[in-house]
């Protein structure tokens, strides 16, 4: 080695000893510091005077904000350190609700909330994480299905399944593992509705590639159905019934006939009550896809591809599904109204940006059905045209 190299390698040795001694300038910004004089707790106290500014800016009224904030507390409250005061429970409650109804990124949620976007990358899935604790339910089938009888009279319900495309940023090097039929990357959420526009049971993960009904195998509802693990009622006779009808959940033709899930019949085959059962099993089972609209209309970090670690866009989703059922349960009709899409044949009005936020399942093939499960959908059609049927009925067919 010339003399003109060991020169080189003694100032590139001194510069990267430079770096590696080099002193943080500011270990805070001196404005996250005062988070007590610039957060949004403060604009929330001037917004207690106006209550509609106030389920504006957190998607609910004062008084379940601080009923859901009693039931989280705990699980979030962190402790002070010698160093630093912790951030309250209220400021980690209110941004991440801003977050869920908002979709704005961290480094644009730090300067309402004057808390850093590397801290809200920890809080806001700890809290959503919080959020999410489902109870069970499988105890309460048959009072779902009574609600199904008696608001879209369709009997022994349990439930309206479908899916949808939660778009995401992928990790790096992921390659098409993510990428679904429509050309986006995305992870599937799998949902059961009630009658009440609630999720009964979540489901979240599978990746985008898997586009069609089949994607439902993936998941644990599915795993439980299959291996009789939902505690599902015998069966029962409806109302003005003369013979005995399974309990059943319902869906779209893109998943596959069993004794225990009912899907249309198809296109090619249709008759006058073949047209008469597809209408019923679809007046009861627009249900999710209302369900689905409303959460996109609420909760707008649904309305663009989320960026976060694949972990945590799992708690926000799931966080965002309970937060639905909590504000469904405790506003109801100031939640969002009902009134506009209980009219026969419509369908909620939703903004169309909106329903495009989160897209469908694929059409799939027509998968063979067992005879017993054709049976079961055939008894379901002598029902809804004999003792079950609507007058209104052979109008909308």
């Amino acid at each position: 080695m010339n003399s003109t190299q060991l020169i080189a390698v003694a100032v590139a040795s001194a510069i990267l000893l430079k770096k590696k001694t080099r002193k943080r300038s500011v270990w805070t910004k001196e404005w996250l510091l005062k988070r007590k004089i610039f957060s949004h707790i403060h604009l929330l106290n001037e917004l207690k005077l106006h209550p509609g500014d106030w389920f504006n800016y957190l998607r609910m009224d004062e008084r379940s904000y601080f009923e859901l904030l009693n039931l989280v507390t705990l699980l979030i409250m962190k402790k002070n350190t010698k160093l630093r005061e912790a951030i309250s429970p209220h400021d980690r409650l209110t941004v991440t609700l801003r977050y869920l109804a908002t979709g704005r990124s961290y480094e644009d949620l730090k300067f309402t909330a004057a808390i850093s976007a590397q801290s809200l990358g920890q809080i806001i899935p700890e809290t959503c994480s919080a959020i999410y604790k489902f109870p069970n339910n499988e105890t309460e089938w048959k009072v779902i299905a009574t609600q199904f009888e008696q608001r879209w009279d369709f009997p022994n319900c349990l439930g309206s399944i479908d899916g949808k495309h939660v778009q995401i940023i992928p990790p790096s090097n992921c390659g098409s593992y993510f990428w679904n039929y429509k050309g986006t990357n995305s992870l599937v959420l799998m949902a059961i509705t009630n009658a009440n526009y609630e999720f009964v049971m979540i489901d979240f993960g599978a990746n985008g590639r898997l586009s069609d009904g089949g994607v439902i195998e993936h998941f644990l509802f599915h795993h439980k159905l299959v291996n009789n693990e939902l505690k599902i009622p015998q069966p029962s006779s409806p109302i003005n019934g003369n013979k005995l009808l399974p309990y059943v959940f319902i869906g779209y033709k893109a998943f596959s006939l069993r004794n225990d899930f009912l899907k249309p019949f198809s296109q090619k085959e249709l008759d006058k009550e073949k047209r008469i059962f597809n209408y019923r099993l679809s007046r009861a089972r627009r249900v999710i896809e209302n369900t689905f609209g409303i959460l996109a209309l609420k909760f707008r970090i649904f309305h663009h591809p989320i960026n976060l670690k694949l972990e945590n866009i799992e708690k926000v989703v799931m966080a965002s599904c309970v937060l639905h059922n909590f504000l469904r349960k405790k506003i109801g009709e100031h939640y969002v109204s009902t009134n506009n899409y209980e009219v026969e044949n419509t369908e909620l009005d939703i903004p169309p940006d909106t329903m495009g936020c989160l897209i469908s399942l694929e059409k799939g093939h027509n998968r063979n059905a067992t005879e017993s499960a054709k049976e079961v959908r055939n008894a379901y059609k002598e029902y809804f045209i004999s003792g079950g049927a609507l007058e209104w009925q052979n109008n909308l067919i």
